[in-house]
């Protein structure tokens, strides 16, 4: 069997941060991977009078999305996506939710027969009572066996080599180990599980009650109230994840980065938090503080407190998981914030 070859798959602040580990590590385990080159597929635009593509390239920095944090000169940035995943047999999914769709229509038919893929995407797939993880949405739709990483990972601490944690959920050991060599340093650990919906719904929900948690700040309401919002949201993932998928492991709530630990350090910091705790303060509408905040980077917890919304109630089932239903009530519904903690 030959090398294999790593492409990424967006190039925000998270996929930026992913790539350095992964041009780093390519080097590292150059008798498994292709090392001579990563491309990284970058959506074209313009930064301070240069294309991004051309920043990336010349001066090895996304200065728009990761600034003051050097790439390894094998990554490589790629305006094109067809182009960026060509001959490529490890594919990085990382970029805001709201994109993937879009992107699975080009890449379909053009990816390598024995590739296999790896989801960093936040969120849920939607349709009416049908729910899906993002890893079986590209699984479906390339063909191609795909795994699933999240963890307590905010990506500017990641990048700089912060002691930090995540969890993979795999779909078979062996490429749990290969994506573990990907990403795996002294400082990042890299937990492997087979759990890919487990991980998968843990990064998705936990933008919700990071949501919360944001209200709490924003009302002042202090560390216990914070505290409550947590432990009620980690229950509510793990109830949501029990009802409608079988077979999610117990121990991906508990003793994984992926559940109680991304829940706690999305509810310390994070965008999600972050301008949830504006929303209370400036009583700006969320799409105007995504814009002023957050340097083009997208919302989530909102979105899938969106869908998960819809879900229910395809299912008859709002007000079986009360935390979700206020975060989304407040956020689209115009519920006043205060209510936040009524009935939980």
């Amino acid at each position: 069997m030959g090398k294999e070859k790593v492409a990424i798959i967006g190039s925000g602040n998270w996929g930026s941060a992913i790539a350095k580990l992964a041009g780093n590590n390519v080097k590292k385990h150059s008798d498994v991977f292709d090392d001579s080159r990563v491309p990284i597929w970058v959506f074209e635009e313009d930064y301070e009078g240069k294309k991004l593509t051309e920043i990336i390239n010349t001066e090895h920095e996304n200065k728009k999305y990761l600034p003051d944090v050097k790439l390894s000169e094998n990554v490589v940035a790629v305006p094109d996506l067809v182009e960026a995943v060509k001959g490529a047999t490890a594919l990085v999914f990382v970029m805001p939710h709201q994109f993937l769709n879009k992107c699975l229509d080009q890449l379909e038919g053009k990816v390598e027969k024995n590739a296999k893929a790896i989801t960093l995407i936040k969120g849920v797939g939607v349709e009416g009572s049908d729910i899906h993880v993002f890893a079986d949405v590209i699984q479906d739709r390339l063909g191609i066996s795909t795994s699933a990483l999240s963890g307590a990972n905010i990506a500017n601490e990641v990048a700089i080599d912060r002691f930090s944690e995540t969890t993979v959920g795999y779909r078979t050991e062996e490429e749990g180990q290969l994506w573990q060599k990907l990403f795996q340093t002294p400082n990042f650990k890299v937990q492997l599980i087979d759990d890919v919906a487990g991980v998968s719904l843990c990064g998705a929900l936990k933008n919700i009650v990071a949501v919360a948690a944001g209200f709490i700040d924003g009302l002042d309401y202090g560390n216990n109230s914070k505290a409550a919002i947590m432990r009620i949201g980690l229950l509510e993932m793990k109830h949501f994840c029990q009802e409608f998928f079988n077979d999610v492991k117990e121990e991906s709530f508990l003793q994984e980065s992926a559940g109680v630990a991304d829940v706690i350090t999305s509810c310390l910091g994070g965008r999600n938090r972050k301008c949830a705790e504006a929303f209370v303060r400036q009583k700006k509408p969320f799409d105007e503080l995504e814009k002023d905040m957050l340097n083009g980077q997208k919302l989530q917890g909102i979105h899938t407190a969106k869908d998960v919304h819809i879900f229910l109630k395809a299912r008859d089932r709002l007000g079986a998981y009360p935390l979700f239903d206020k975060v989304y009530n407040i956020s689209w519904e115009g519920l006043p914030v205060e209510k936040l903690t009524e009935g939980l």
